[in-house]
């Protein structure tokens, strides 16, 4: 009996040492904004004070471009997400991008409120801050939803609209970043405030692409730092526990030129949600990419964007 307890006492030793191990390789403070700024504000980064935030952003081109494009990003994203689409559409185009509330460097909601409808607010206060009346708007995912709300919110501002990979329907998902599980689970949600494994944000990220090998290191490292940002890891839960899709009542109501892209091999929003905005917005045209994923902007930025381009052109 003496032996076994010896035995079990050494057993439970073992995994305490290693669950400790495995904390401590894994622990993942919060990072400041300055910490951060120093890699991921770099020019033509700013910071602009709108509703109680620093809202992160960033405004190219030129200045008197009647039509300025405004792009939004999805859910756990960042500004930095639209860079190849703002190399190409800089040089002719004004273009603005901004970290939405709880992502990137502008970090949480004072409020905490993440619905669709501060959302919607939160992107016209940032354009009547920097003075922009009408414009193009393109978002992806979360993104995606924002900018249809906000076409709808003030339909004479918005003269097109881009839908890429839109949340807006009830999702069928048949596969889920893992960052975003345990963000949606209470117990472990706690933990992942304190703990971040870099495999969960490269696994996350990988999950979302068509062709995982285009996830680069580099890339990696963008999601895991700005995930870190103060109080975004607490937001994202926020967040998980306010989504909802919009109705579909609501998005036949949109009447403007609009394109939708779509990443055929997306497994987190299907393609059947876009042909559901295709069919449902009067007079939209849906393009699909065979080998893309859910951030098909990002995951191929030259083919994605020169179809932007063409939509752009077209009267």
């Amino acid at each position: 009996m003496k032996l076994f307890l010896r035995i079990l006492g050494v057993m439970l030793l073992a995994c305490f040492v290693f669950i400790g191990a495995g904390l401590l390789a894994t622990w993942a403070p919060d990072r400041s904004v300055q910490q951060l700024s120093i890699k991921w504000a770099t020019p033509p980064s700013k910071f602009l004070a709108v509703n109680g935030m620093q809202v992160h952003l960033r405004d190219e081109g030129p200045r008197d471009d009647p039509l300025p494009i405004v792009l939004l990003h999805g859910t756990s994203a960042s500004l930095h997400t639209w860079d190849g689409w703002v190399e190409s559409l800089k040089g002719e185009h004004r273009v603005i991008r901004f970290d939405l509330p709880a992502f990137g460097l502008t970090g949480p909601h004072p409020h905490n409120d993440y619905s669709i409808k501060a959302y919607v607010f939160f992107v016209r206060a940032v354009l009547d801050q920097l003075g922009v009346k009408n414009f193009v708007l393109a978002g992806n995912s979360l993104g995606g939803q924002i900018a249809w709300g906000t076409a709808l919110a003030i339909p004479e501002r918005v003269k097109k609209l881009v839908l890429i990979d839109s949340a807006g329907y009830p999702i069928r998902s048949t596969s889920v970043p893992i960052g975003f599980m345990v963000a949606r689970t209470p117990g472990l949600r706690v933990l992942m405030e304190h703990v971040l494994p870099r495999g969960v944000v490269e696994s996350s990220v990988r999950s979302v692409y068509g062709d995982p090998s285009r996830v680069k290191p580099e890339l990696v490292d963008r999601y895991f730092d700005l995930t870190l940002r103060t109080g975004n890891r607490e937001a994202l839960a926020f967040r998980m526990e306010q989504s909802a899709s919009g109705e579909e009542i609501s998005i036949k109501l949109l009447k403007l030129p609009t394109l939708i892209v779509w990443g055929a091999k997306d497994q987190l929003i299907p393609l059947d949600n876009g042909s559901r905005f295709a069919s449902d917005i009067l007079g939209s045209r849906l393009l699909v990419f065979d080998d893309l994923g859910h951030v098909p902007h990002e995951e191929d930025p030259q083919r994605t964007v020169d179809a932007f381009k063409a939509f752009l052109k077209s009267s």
